[in-house]
């Protein structure tokens, strides 16, 4: 098991390399106009899962997954010539999926935006199910001289407050 700060340094530097050789050129017609988004390498370095996406239509995405599939040998052979590994991992693109969910996420915040508005309309024209301010009011002075005079007749039950006694 390789050190984990070693295997993000290869995953770097793999991108680098799979990047500038993708800019320099590869002459397949079929491939568009790629973006390599993440590269992991697991913790043997035997391996590396290459992220892309690629700016265009579906047609354009298929055609450019194809065409990185049949250059995979080619660039795995630049790979070994530029870095001081033993041994030269095996490469593995994948679609990544970062601008669908972008896409999901603007359109959630979209619906989000929606139904705050119509929350906020139905609040505009809302009427309170009880009283308008639910809290008990302080007593007026006449109707508190009343519940004094209840509160005198003592009937013998316990109201649940302590007389300062300890049992």
């Amino acid at each position: 098991m390789a050190d984990p700060a070693r295997a993000r340094k290869l995953a770097d530097r793999i991108k680098v390399i799979v990047a500038k050789r993708l800019e320099k050129g590869i002459k397949d017609p079929r491939l568009g106009f790629v973006t390599i988004t993440d590269v992991q390498v697991t913790g043997d370095l035997q391996h590396a899962s290459i992220f892309y996406t690629v700016y265009g239509t579906d047609e354009e995405r298929v055609d450019s997954a194809a065409a990185l599939r049949s250059a995979t040998g080619m660039l795995r052979t630049e790979v070994g010539r530029n870095i001081t590994a033993r041994l030269t991992p095996s490469l593995e693109f994948i679609a990544d999926a970062i601008p669908e969910n972008a896409k999901l996420i603007e359109d959630l915040l979209a619906e989000a935006r929606n139904r705050d508005g119509e929350v906020s309309s139905l609040a505009a024209t809302a009427q309170y199910a009880g009283d308008a301010d639910p809290y008990v009011k302080p007593r007026e002075l006449a109707a508190a001289d009343e519940d004094d005079e209840d509160d005198s007749e003592d009937d013998g039950e316990d109201d649940g407050e302590d007389d300062g006694e300890e049992e």
